[in-house]
């Protein structure tokens, strides 16, 4: 089983109390997802966040195709950091770790995605065209929306 990893750092000048109740809200991460994905939350996003909350999405990552996709909040330690795990969707592993910290002048903020794709090794032959490019594609796009909302470091 293979097991990838995408690994992100941003710094922005903001404060953690900022960062935090803007990456803390599920209702914000449409703001920052490539409009093609057509991000559109179907539930759990009523509440502030808490572990065990249920997250449901509709996504179209690729090639048009509609995508259901559920998470769930597993852990969350206020304005430090707090993970959503895949429960139903494109992957076979998700697990997803956003951190803050207070820098000088503002924050850093990471993020370590740990992800199985499914069709074993018929996964493992499309990743490094298609869904490696794509979450790069993802994150790359969501670092420049931050850099847009909140300024450069």
């Amino acid at each position: 089983m293979k097991i990838y990893t995408v690994h992100k750092k941003q710094n922005l000048p903001i404060s953690v109390e900022e960062a935090w109740a803007f990456l803390s809200n599920p209702a914000n991460l449409k703001s920052i997802t490539p409009e093609y994905m057509s991000f559109d939350i179907l539930s759990g996003a009523d509440r502030p966040m808490y572990p065990g909350q249920i997250i449901q999405y509709i996504v179209t990552p690729i090639l048009g195709i509609k995508t259901k996709w559920v998470t769930e909040i597993t852990q969350v330690k206020d304005q430090h950091y707090f993970v959503d795990e895949q429960r139903y969707g494109p992957y076979a592993l998700w697990h997803h770790k956003h951190f803050i910290k207070a820098i000088d002048g503002g924050v850093e903020m990471e993020d370590i995605i740990d992800y199985k794709v499914p069709l074993g090794w018929l996964g493992q032959l499309v990743h490094p065209f298609i869904v490696k490019p794509k979450l790069e594609e993802i994150f790359s796009h969501r670092q420049k929306k931050l850099t847009e909302l909140f300024g450069t470091y």
